[in-house]
């Protein structure tokens, strides 16, 4: 009888034990995996685009799935972005997990989170090509922004309202980026581009050319962040690009092209790279070479885009692999058309 109850207290202490929860997780693993998040986020959605003509901090809570383990806390949600926040019904947001009350989360810092302009299927394929050109960067290199694909629903705290889907993306905190590369995010810091590592300034300008986006420029950091070695306070800066829907690859409604450009549409390329030699250009170009057969599987089995969609983009990368496969072309336009100041 002793044994009996013995055994039987043991099992009720066992079962006021709650089950296995995640102290915290991993920032750089969030970010290490292909699988969609799901993720839930709980707010008042009205307040929340009443907000983007003036972005401040509003309560929400967030639920997610993350190894077999649910997790809600409580958040802050601001509206992002300078365009997409003006034209956009759901306007980009930036997600603050450093809080008391989001403990679990509170490794992933401040992410910023692109869903599409407008709830329909037209916007949500211009956000999977977005995406996917964030994918397309990360296997040229390291040093890049990676992203999460989520399929996210808002629930609207106000009665009445019904919840929506959409899918949306993650993309990695800045200083998350930095410690990944052992570098420091140099937040405040601005250059003239050629002040910057000069190789990686180079596949930049190629990536931004490749994907038809002239949205960018190092001065100001307008699109695009600085990160320095930790190890060497000598080393001259890496550029690190980001927000990519202007790019003709996407090819938005809303997009056009920098102003005082001698373009006409975002598709049209135009290089604003500075002068590079011939010997430092093919360095850049045998990079992208390299990777041509990864980026094309990359869109090919991304089956969430249309096929009309994956094919259209393929063409798009075409037409740039033509152009740095031939030594004329190649010297036409980032030689000769490169920016000389």
């Amino acid at each position: 009888m002793k044994k009996f109850l013995m055994i039987m207290a043991v099992l009720c202490i066992y079962a006021t034990i709650p089950s296995q929860t995640i102290a915290q997780i991993n920032a750089q693993e969030f970010f290490e995996t292909d699988s969609i998040l799901h993720c839930k986020l709980n707010m008042d959605i009205g307040k929340y685009i009443r907000s983007k003509t003036k972005p401040e901090y509003l309560p929400a809570t967030f639920t997610c799935n993350i190894a077999d383990s649910t997790i809600t806390e409580e958040i802050r949600v601001e509206a992002r972005g300078n365009m997409r926040r003006q034209i956009c019904n759901m306007p980009p947001m930036k997600m603050n997990f450093h809080n008391t009350t989001s403990p679990t989360l509170y490794p992933l810092g401040s992410l910023k989170m692109v869903s599409p302009c407008f709830d329909n299927n037209t916007y949500d394929q211009l956000l999977l090509k977005e995406y996917l050109i964030y994918k397309m960067y990360n296997l040229i290199t390291e040093k890049s922004f990676r992203v999460r694909l989520l399929n996210i629903t808002y629930a609207d705290s106000e009665e009445g309202k019904k919840p929506l889907a959409l899918h949306a993306f993650f993309i990695e905190d800045g200083k998350a980026l930095a410690r990944r590369n052992d570098c420091n995010d140099l937040k405040d810091l601005t250059l003239h581009s050629e002040s910057t590592d000069r190789d990686q300034m180079t596949l930049v300008a190629l990536f931004e050319y490749m994907i038809g986006n002239t949205d960018w420029g190092v001065w100001k950091n307008h699109n695009a962040i600085l990160i320095g070695s930790v190890k060497d306070s000598t080393a001259r800066p890496f550029v690190i690009p980001y927000d990519f829907d202007y790019a003709g690859l996407v090819n938005a409604g809303y997009a056009v092209p920098t102003e005082g450009l001698d373009i006409e549409n975002v598709q049209q390329r135009y290089y604003l790279g500075f002068e590079r030699t011939p010997e430092e250009l093919n360095i850049a170009i045998s990079i992208f070479n390299a990777h041509k057969d990864s980026i094309y599987t990359l869109i090919n089995n991304f089956d969430l885009l249309t096929k009309r969609n994956r094919e259209e983009m393929i063409g798009y990368l075409g037409t740039f692999y033509k152009i740095i496969s031939d030594k004329r072309e190649v010297k036409t336009y980032f030689i000769d058309g490169a920016r000389k100041q």
